[in-house]
């Protein structure tokens, strides 16, 4: 169900005046398929759900529980936590006492929500992804943290994220590598890509990530997710195991901007302990639910930042998904203009700090913890309680110049000078944004390099930017667009990004992590395929397993003999044609039963999805592949996807 602005505002205020209006509700207790399901469930929708008493917040938590248990480390294996919360239920009890007693608290209340474990919680280990903290407990809520205890929310647990945050795969020494719910091959982004698939696959309402060069940017575009790295200062790092401290900031991911919005309201605050914070001390800080508004894309004007389109054959899907998205913002309202800022990557590039300040950040994080059992990065180093692969990186990071250097002072310069330089180009052409591809290729195979963010205008300018999803790739992962203002049009990015939702609804749901079934993964699709001609009879009996993508296939010919049986074949349509090219070998040269398993690419799988897969049966009487039929779609109507414009 998607809500309209007074909508919102109607359910965000029955949410709020509702604690003196209902009366105790005895507790509910699910069937084994619960009435609501969670998946794809806006934060609206949830407490729509309890206020109506369909559900229970402690009901909630075990149904996201549930779907952990059934995706996480089974089915596709996400492996997006690295740590849950044992008292979770026990805190939803509470959270649904308090709520029959004198109504929620507001629109997070029962709500659950996962952390990037390098935010600091009084109960649970802090890790950052390391083995060197794998039990390290703060004592202590950050900042961020405890706000959202305040509002109400249910902790489910941490989720993974590259080791002290330090690169784009999520790929940690205490848990190893987080998966793509799109496609389980593919990166999932990083550094917040456990919060980030997590969310994506419906395993929590909404979650939160940090960000210091693209770390919740990159993850929102590659699992279709709305993701703010808001101006630096406006969300506090207090409580968060630093990165650069000049660089870090704290923001959710989530699958729409009505939550992202309400999460950001929640979180976003001036913290007198982060100094950040200090150069916004008496200006109005940006309200996010109460900016939402459909009609922003018209007369908005958006820059299109030409050097951050990739020129490499490999960039050319997603550059043309961005422009596709560009376009329809035009036929919107919005005026789209081309922008040239020569030199710009460079200039982003040498603003950054995280060299410079890596090192004695997190010693001074590591000497005020009392629970830590390494004080140092050298520490850690000399242990060995570390990430093979970041040997080199943490090497070079221990060795670097530090804050009092000569290339740190030039660095800082180098930031003024594109805080400066952005600022010039907004106010020149009159922009609300400039808008550029998140990421200029798709979320890399596993176990390969991710390349190419377009993370450093706004890290290291400190203006805040929001990653938008605008389209499924061919491989199966979404590809997002970038789109950066000003420093305090946080609400205004996002008032953008809401009208880009009600006007193209790009989020898709992921194939891979589909709706329970009484309490479990769903059993395999089963699939019969009967394909005649004269006397001969060929049936194909098959088994579509969703969360593996796993096709197993057992095939029976009768009425010719074996030599009679030239091949039998899987094919794929392409959208506008009756027929495809071969895309498996099913059953070879005269064998009249045969069985086997495979397993479906994204675009197969996408065409499995969409009706668009077919058998041939190829005998020597029929040679020429008139003798074939397509696969019946599983489990229901055709899966309604956003494909590239290449495609």
């Amino acid at each position: 169900m998607r809500y309209s602005l007074p909508q919102i505002i109607v359910l965000l205020t029955i949410c709020l005046a509702c604690r003196t209006q209902l009366d105790p509700q005895p507790p509910i207790t699910l069937d084994p398929e619960p009435p609501f399901s969670v998946v794809e469930a806006s934060i609206l929708e949830l407490q729509e759900a309890m206020a109506q008493g369909r559900i229970t917040s402690e009901g909630l938590v075990e149904a996201y529980l549930r779907r952990i248990a059934a995706y996480d480390q089974h089915g596709p294996a996400l492996n997006t936590m690295i740590r849950l919360n044992s008292n979770a239920i026990v805190e939803a009890r509470a959270l649904d006492q308090e709520r029959r007693m004198r109504g929620p608290r507001g629109p997070l209340h029962g709500i659950p929500i996962v952390l990037k474990d390098n935010y600091d919680t009084e109960d649970i280990p802090t890790t950052a992804g390391s083995i060197s903290l794998a039990g390290a407990v703060a004592g202590r809520d950050g900042f961020v943290a405890g706000r959202l205890r305040a509002a109400g929310t249910v902790l489910l647990g941490k989720t993974n994220m590259n080791e002290f945050a330090l690169g784009l795969t999520t790929l940690s020494s205490i848990t190893g590598q987080t998966r793509n719910p799109y496609n389980p091959t593919r990166y999932p982004g990083g550094s917040s890509g456990g919060t980030a698939a997590a969310v994506a696959a419906s395993m929590v309402a909404v979650g939160w990530g940090t960000d210091t060069c693209g770390s919740i940017r990159v993850p929102a575009a590659f699992n279709g997710l709305f993701g703010l790295r808001p101006t630096k200062g406006l969300t506090s790092i207090q409580g968060i195991i630093p990165l650069c401290h000049s660089q870090d900031v704290s923001a959710p991911l989530a699958r729409t901007v009505t939550d992202l919005a309400i999460a950001l309201d929640a979180t976003v605050g001036l913290d007198p302990n982060d100094p950040a914070s200090a150069m916004w001390r008496g200006q109005r800080v940006p309200q996010f639910v109460a900016a939402l508004d459909s009609t922003a894309l018209e007369g908005a004007r958006i820059g299109v930042l030409r050097e951050f389109f990739g020129a490499r054959a490999s960039d050319a899907e997603v550059s043309a998904m961005v422009q596709k998205a560009l376009g329809r913002m035009q036929q919107a309202g919005a005026t789209v203009v081309e922008i040239s800022i020569p030199d710009v990557e460079k200039l982003a590039l040498s603003a950054s700090v995280i060299a410079y300040e890596f090192r004695d950040d997190l010693r001074h994080y590591l000497t005020g913890h009392s629970g830590a059992v390494v004080q140092s990065l050298g520490d850690i180093l000399e242990r060995g309680l570390y990430l093979a692969e970041l040997g080199p990186i943490y090497d070079s990071l221990n060795a670097s110049p530090d804050t009092t250097s000569s290339a740190y002072r030039h660095a800082l310069a180098q930031r003024a000078t594109l805080q400066r330089r952005l600022l010039e180009i907004l106010a020149e052409h009159e922009l609300q944004a400039l808008a550029y591809p998140t990421v200029r290729q798709v979320a890399g195979r596993i176990g390969t390099s991710q390349h190419d963010p377009n993370c450093e205008a706004s890290a290291n300018s400190g203006f805040p930017a929001i990653s938008i999803p605008v389209g499924i790739s061919e491989s199966g992962v979404p590809v997002g667009m970038e789109l950066l203002g000003g420093p305090l049009t946080d609400a205004r990015l996002v008032a953008l990004a809401y009208a880009w939702e009600q006007l193209a609804q790009p989020r898709r749901a992921p194939l891979y992590t589909p709706a329970l079934r009484l309490r479990a993964a769903p059993p395999p699709a089963k699939i019969e395929v009967s394909i005649t001609a004269d006397s001969m009879v060929a049936l194909s009996s098959i088994e579509f397993d969703a969360p593996t993508g796993t096709l197993r296939f057992r095939t029976t010919v009768t009425g010719i003999p074996p030599e009679e049986l030239l091949a039998i074949s899987l094919h794929r349509v392409p959208d506008s044609l009756a027929t495809g090219a071969v895309v498996a070998a099913l059953t070879p040269p005269g064998q009249l039963e045969h069985e086997g398993e495979l397993q479906l690419s994204m675009p197969d799988r996408i065409a499995l999805h969409q009706g668009r897969l077919y058998l041939t049966v190829l005998t020597t009487r029929f040679p020429r592949g008139t003798l074939r039929k397509r696969l019946p779609i599983p489990g229901g109507p055709p899966v309604k996807l956003t494909p590239s414009p290449t495609h």
